[in-house]
């Protein structure tokens, strides 16, 4: 559904583009450069590798290709580790097909159930705000806490429920954050991560097939081919009544039992103990209870 294959040679131009031969050591050369960024050959030189083996690694002509060649070319472009293993991943993914994105129409599939367990911690943090994410990116279930931190979350639609159709595709939740943009291009880089370890996944596959037929914000993002898992980090938030919060956010991974429960994540907000974004959390959370 994800063509993951056919993502390797866009993702490897897009890294070495990004890179200068001045910052790794190279000489910039006599003759002008045409394209920004490495050539094949740099990169090659860099990761021991002929230029012609390079060559068909980017193209896509090299099958199974090492892991100690993926790591050595890994290393020539100065992978981050979340990009180190979505190289990997999309290496090791049969071909496809898949439309000009690398995007097929996914089977539907109906939407993830949450444990009871699950739902019981979440009614338990009630000065907490927090959600449960599933597959895509898809919210599917939250607590009072958190649906105050976000007061136009109930009147998302249902088919909506999903942080990244909501962040490209509903204006409250652009207001939501003082910093839409960024989170914007943290959601496109794990879509790009989960996308890489997971391609047939078909809620995936239909979120990324939504976004890249109706956000063209989206559509370019995405061919940006960045790649980042951040399962840690800091939010602006704005908030009606108390206007302006700092919260940090963590992501922990849930056990899956099955019966459709894989892949689930919980996400959890806090403030700084002592700062005004806590003072201002107490206001708007007050007592919490599962939604």
């Amino acid at each position: 559904m994800v063509d993951a294959h056919a993502e390797l040679g866009p993702f490897l131009k897009g890294r070495r583009a990004a890179l200068s031969p001045a910052e790794l050591g190279l000489p910039e050369g006599v003759n002008r450069r045409r394209v920004r960024g490495l050539r094949r050959e740099e990169v090659a030189q860099l990761a021991g590798v002929s230029v012609d083996y390079y060559t068909r690694i980017e193209q896509g002509r090299a099958a199974a290709v090492s892991a100690e060649i993926l790591d050595a070319v890994a290393g020539a472009l100065r992978l981050t580790a979340d990009e180190r293993r979505y190289l990997h991943n999309v290496a090791r993914q049969p071909g496809g097909s898949a439309d000009e994105g690398g995007v097929c129409a996914p089977p539907p599939v109906p939407k993830q159930r949450v444990r009871p367990q699950v739902r019981s911690l979440l009614e338990g943090m009630a000065a907490t705000p927090a959600l449960v994410l599933g597959k895509g990116l898809d919210v599917l279930a939250w607590n009072r806490a958190l649906g105050r931190l976000w007061p136009s979350l109930e009147e998302v639609p249902e088919e909506r429920l999903n942080l990244a159709l909501m962040m490209f595709l509903e204006p409250s939740a652009e207001r939501l954050h003082a910093d839409p943009e960024a989170v914007r291009e943290q959601l496109v880089a794990g879509l790009r991560a989960a996308s890489g370890r997971a391609p047939d996944e078909p809620r995936l596959c239909s979120v990324l097939l939504e976004l890249r037929r109706l956000s063209p914000r989206f559509r370019d993002m995405w061919e940006a081919r960045a790649v980042a898992e951040q399962r840690t980090g800091r939010h602006r938030l704005r908030h009606p009544a108390v206007g302006e919060l700092e919260l940090g956010y963590e992501k922990l991974i849930l056990p899956a039992l099955g019966d459709g429960d894989e892949d689930q994540e919980l996400m959890v907000y806090v403030a700084e103990p002592g700062s005004p974004s806590e003072a201002a959390l107490r206001v708007v959370v007050g007592d919490g209870a599962l939604v």
